[in-house]
């Protein structure tokens, strides 16, 4: 009787042990190996600044976010091994190649939606010449002399210029006989500066998210879907992460599973990253001037130790 009593009472206490751990999990209570939430940044301007915003909202949550710089290859073998909790950078359909090969074989996850839609990379124009009549990719030939035979990519060995040769090299829209001017992405950008202040007609390689896109007034030509895909050259940019990770730390994957940027924020946030501004501090300066993405981002999120995460991260940032 005496066992049997026992036995109970062992049971029960299990039970209770058990309904205890299966609550604490639904409430969002974590590992404590989650406090330390690794990131991996690609090194891509867009991505070391949404890398940064994303640290800065768990750090008000009481997580000590780390974020590693690494190439595509190694931030992917990171993901498989555990080594690397999130990555907010898989630019689709630039690195498809690179990933589908891991999320084929379930050794990493993909988050949907995307956190970042409408991205695109094509050939633009200031808006004098747009306005001019240069608003296809069939209309660039019409205007080789005021455009002195000329297109201005970006730096040698870029996937976009192979297509702007290819264009070129096979006579496609007419364009037989231009040039493809390759140099850095700044110095393409200082051309097309200095003919927007002269008032000449220039095609260049444009993209967005890029502070291009807030510091000049272009506009992207259309008919180019056949080269550079439909929709301007469509991007997406999806979170990918560990295939643990959500599951380990439902608090934390709950908040990187909210993440959803604008082109218009990117680009925002990008122009003083790309002036040297350390990435953390024009995420903070970013986020108190648009205190209302929190919102939808700390939906559902909690702090390390179950308070409610948006007040908490609000109070971080001295709003």
């Amino acid at each position: 009787m005496r066992h049997r009593l026992i036995s109970k009472l062992l049971f029960a206490g299990t039970c209770a042990v058990f309904a205890a751990a299966q609550g604490a999990h639904a409430e969002g209570t974590e590992d404590a190996s989650c406090r330390t939430v690794r990131f991996v940044d690609i090194g891509w301007t867009d991505i070391t600044s949404t890398t940064a915003l994303a640290s800065i909202v768990f750090e008000g949550l009481g997580y000590a976010p780390r974020t590693t710089v690494a190439s595509v290859p190694i931030s992917l073998a990171g993901l498989k091994s555990k080594q690397i909790d999130v990555s907010l950078g898989y630019w689709w359909p630039v690195q498809q190649k690179a990933v589908e090969p891991f999320l084929e074989s379930k050794s990493i996850q993909k988050l949907e939606p995307p956190n970042l839609s409408g991205a695109k990379a094509t050939l633009a124009v200031p808006s004098y010449a747009y306005d001019a009549g240069i608003k296809t990719f069939a209309d660039i030939a019409k205007h080789r002399d005021e455009l002195g035979g000329t297109i201005y990519g970006i730096e040698p060995g870029s996937s976009a210029n192979a297509k702007i040769q290819k264009m070129i090299d096979t006579n496609q829209f007419g364009l037989g006989g231009f040039k493809l001017v390759q140099s850095s992405e700044a110095g393409m950008l200082v051309t097309v500066e200095r003919a927007i202040r002269e008032k000449k007609p220039v095609v260049f390689l444009g993209w967005e998210p890029h502070p291009m896109n807030i510091q000049m007034k272009i506009n992207y030509l259309s008919g180019g879907d056949e080269v550079f895909g439909p929709n301007y050259g469509e991007a997406r940019v999806y979170t990918l992460t560990n295939t643990d990770f959500l599951t380990r730390c439902p608090n934390a994957g709950k908040l990187v599973s909210n993440l959803r940027f604008t082109t218009d924020l990117e680009n925002r946030l990008m122009e003083p990253v790309m002036k040297k501004e350390r990435p953390a501090e024009a995420a903070k300066a970013y986020l108190k001037k648009n205190p209302q993405v929190l919102d939808a981002w700390l939906a559902g999120v909690k702090t390390v130790d179950g308070k409610d995460g948006l007040p908490a991260v609000r109070q971080y940032l001295g709003l």
